[in-house]
């Protein structure tokens, strides 16, 4: 065995030593699904309507909160979002999984920024089919799926939000997409499950700092459907209750805890 060969071995048995101790503390068992119709669990003080195909940019504040609603029917939703006080920090999927050793969101996961901070905790899904592996939409995917082109896509609407909020297209994290019912197969290739979103699915996210959100609501690049058709898709801006001491979100796991440490040292 070569020197490179033992240093990959090393870093490798190094890897899952840590992959086990976070497994070993993450919880064994999320709560299930949230069931469809639940109440507010706060004062609602905007809706808006995102139509297909469109998108939406908000400043939300911390202890305000999002439920993203399929009020209208199956649709798949783009998530991006940006720190309000310094948008270089920004979403970070990539981290998002390795700190909590999983690809699937579902309710007491939580987003990690790239600084290692808690931007948003899922209180609430009703559904747990949320995509990190696959990205958003753009004009090539659209052309290659679609005739009667072109149609608005993701990549090209986030963009549009980018350059609006006085950013880059530099600027633009990797997106989560929520309601995107996205698996492996068993020889690891992405599937779609339809079955795993329904009309009048939900996801409640809570802000942990203050940020700029986008929302993209055009078709995931992998939705089998033959015709360009998204519905649209309903956001209520909420008031969360104040986390107590127990709240999932920040007590799910260990890392968690560390990513709201991180929170309370900037001072969020």
């Amino acid at each position: 065995m070569t020197t490179t060969d033992q240093t990959i071995a090393a870093y490798r048995q190094r890897y899952e030593a840590l992959k086990r101790a976070g497994q070993d503390q993450a919880p064994r068992a999320l709560p299930p699904p949230s069931p469809h119709g639940l109440p507010l669990p706060g004062a609602a003080f905007h809706v808006e309507t995102i139509p297909g195909g469109w998108y939406w940019t908000t400043h939300l504040a911390r202890g305000e909160a999002l439920r993203i609603a399929l009020a209208h029917g199956p649709a798949s939703v783009a998530l991006v979002a940006w720190s309000a006080a310094d948008p270089s920090e920004r979403l970070n999927y990539a981290d998002t999984v390795k700190v909590q050793w999983t690809t699937a969101l579902q309710k007491g996961r939580v987003l990690f920024s790239d600084m290692g901070r808690v931007m948003l905790a899922l209180t609430e899904d009703s559904c747990g089919a949320h995509d990190s592996l696959a990205g958003g939409s753009n004009a090539a995917s659209n052309a290659a799926r679609y005739p009667g082109g072109p149609h608005r896509n993701t990549r090209d609407n986030l963009v549009l939000a980018a350059l609006k909020a006085g950013l880059d297209r530099r600027d633009i994290p990797a997106l989560v997409s929520v309601f995107a019912p996205v698996g492996v197969g068993p020889e690891g290739r992405l599937v779609w499950n339809e079955a795993g979103r329904r009309a009048g699915d939900f996801v409640d996210l809570r802000a942990e700092m203050d940020l700029t959100v986008t929302l993209s609501n055009c078709p995931h690049p992998l939705d089998p459907a033959p015709t360009y058709a998204p519905n649209p898709v309903q956001v209520t801006r909420f008031r969360a209750p104040i986390p107590g001491a127990d709240d999932l979100c920040r007590t799910a796991t260990p890392e968690a805890v560390r990513g709201f440490e991180n929170n309370a040292r900037a001072g969020f």
